[in-house]
């Protein structure tokens, strides 16, 4: 060690010394775990030399101090900034420790603050947001116990034919269910509001199905605005024509039925099987005039129902375009257009259903017409079946302007058999009174009038209103009001025509004496 400090003091050239670090092997500087004793021992020759290992043992010495001192020149050469890094380092200790301090206090404090004051607000907080989730909650579990509740609501709403107000609450109603559908229990209220909107549908169509014999004003318009709350305003009225059509067959069958089931005088239930053109077949002279004449009111009412639905059209259409066109603007241009389309479609309909109306009233008249052979009527029963035909075709020319050539031709028929055959019993019984009666004029008074002859009755039927409209004359057109317009609010012309009847056959029976 000695010699090692006296080499290292010796001043040296740089040079020289580089030179001898240069001359060290290299595996010296491979890594930390070689064994530097080893390896010179092994570098021994076998023969030894005391002055050969002298003198690699002193160059070995050389290279040890030449390293040494290259060591101490750079440790000396570094000091200045390894002093300064060492008082960065100190600082930074210092300086963490302060933190470690720092740190230690705030939790101190936050623990306070979180104890005394922050744990007890957002305890409060906490509890006012679970106290709005729990009014939300509630607000959502009544809306659903209402929802739950409404089919009896609706049932009393259908009860009282509120049928407007029903539909209006089941489809607010399907609205809700729609915005609580996240609810298990909704999804089965919401399929049972749809059966419930279904049923009331039906209803509806039964209650449509009523304005054909009985049209009450109040009752229409409901059932009108029933469907345009579903949108449905021309399968309304297609529906409307189906029921009036259902109706002119019903009302005929059930008349003629009853008096079938009436003349035969007991409960069997065959003819209630029979087509209505064999059940007119069925029918007795006797009651072949009351059955004609309570048909003839039947489906007058009938028409008088249709023709009233086309006046409240004609009344309700108009005023509800204007109320929509008051208050149209750019965001419902689309929902007028169909508003006004719907109207047009109506209106059509009902024109169009005019003639298909009457064509089912003359059909079925005529069927009963033809079913009984009226060449053994008395004449003036035969001359009241004319008149009352010629009554309703009157309320077909008033109703669509028809001329009835169904019925006219069907009574022509009738009107043609009956007079041959009266024709040919007259003639038979004027032969048996030319052969054996004598003659002589008859005495009569001096206010006599060939009207007041039986045979000479129909010529007063020009002051009678069952004349034909085609047989008035112009003025009397113009200035005679309607059937329609007569008997809108009550009544029926067919009774009229019933008791006119009675009246005439006993003022005939009045003059004659």
């Amino acid at each position: 060690k000695e010699e090692l400090r006296e080499l290292r003091e010796e001043p040296t050239d740089p040079q020289a010394q580089q030179e001898i670090i240069n001359s060290i092997e290299e595996v010296y500087f491979s890594n930390d775990s070689f064994d530097i004793v080893k390896y010179e021992l092994e570098r021994l020759p076998p023969v030894l030399s005391l002055q050969e290992l002298e003198e690699y043992r002193d160059k070995l010495k050389q290279q040890q101090a030449a390293v040494s001192k290259k060591v101490a020149d750079l440790i000396l050469e570094k000091q200045p900034a390894y002093v300064q890094e060492l008082e960065r380092v100190t600082s930074l200790q210092t300086g963490l420790q302060l933190a470690a301090v720092i740190c230690t206090n705030g939790r101190r404090h936050l623990n306070i603050a979180k104890e005394g004051f922050t744990q007890t607000s957002l305890g409060l907080l906490a509890n006012q947001r679970k106290r709005q989730l729990l009014i939300g909650l509630l607000k959502s579990l009544r809306t659903i116990k209402t929802l739950q509740r409404t089919d009896v609501r609706l049932s009393e709403m259908l009860e009282e034919e509120d049928y407007p107000g029903a539909i209006q609450l089941c489809l607010e109603c399907q609205k809700a269910a729609s915005t609580f559908k996240h609810y298990s229990c909704i999804s089965e209220l919401n399929s049972k509001l749809q059966d419930t909107l279904e049923q009331i549908e039906e209803q509806l169509d039964v209650a449509l199905s009523k304005i054909c014999k009985n049209f009450d004003i109040g009752h229409y318009t409901k059932v009108q605005q029933a469907y345009r709350l579903l949108g449905k305003t021309q399968t309304a009225m297609d529906q409307l024509h189906m029921h009036f059509t259902q109706a002119i067959h019903n009302t005929v069958f059930q008349v003629v039925l009853g008096y079938v089931e009436l003349c035969a005088g007991n409960t069997d239930t065959k003819f209630q099987k029979l087509q209505y053109k064999d059940l007119c077949t069925h029918i007795t002279s006797d009651s072949y005039i009351p059955c004609l004449a309570d048909l003839c009111k039947a489906l007058w009412e009938v028409m008088l129902s249709y023709y009233r639905t086309m006046q409240w059209h004609e009344n309700h259409d108009p005023d509800e375009a204007a109320a929509v066109s008051s208050v149209s603007d750019g965001s419902n241009v689309i929902g007028t257009e169909e508003n006004s389309f719907d109207r047009s479609y109506v209106k059509k309909k009902l024109e169009h259903g005019l003639s298909r109306i009457w064509q089912d009233v003359q059909l079925k008249v005529k069927t009963y017409l033809l079913g009984t052979d009226l060449s053994n009527f008395k004449y003036d029963d035969f001359i009241f079946v004319l008149d009352v035909i010629s009554r309703l075709m009157q309320v077909g020319e008033e109703f669509c302007g028809s001329k009835s050539e169904v019925l006219q031709e069907s009574i022509r028929k009738q009107s043609v058999n009956y007079f041959k055959t009266y024709h040919r019993t007259r003639l038979e019984e004027l032969r048996m009174f030319l052969e054996n009666e004598t003659w002589e004029l008859c005495p009569v008074k001096s206010s006599f009038s060939i009207l007041q002859l039986h045979e000479f009755k129909f010529m007063e039927q020009s002051r009678s209103p069952s004349v034909s409209p085609s047989k008035q004359p112009a003025s009397a057109i113009s200035t005679t009001v309607t059937l329609f317009e007569q008997y809108c609010n009550g009544g029926n012309p067919f009774e009229i025509q019933a008791d006119s009847k009675d009246d005439e056959t006993e003022d005939v029976l009045a003059s004659n004496g």
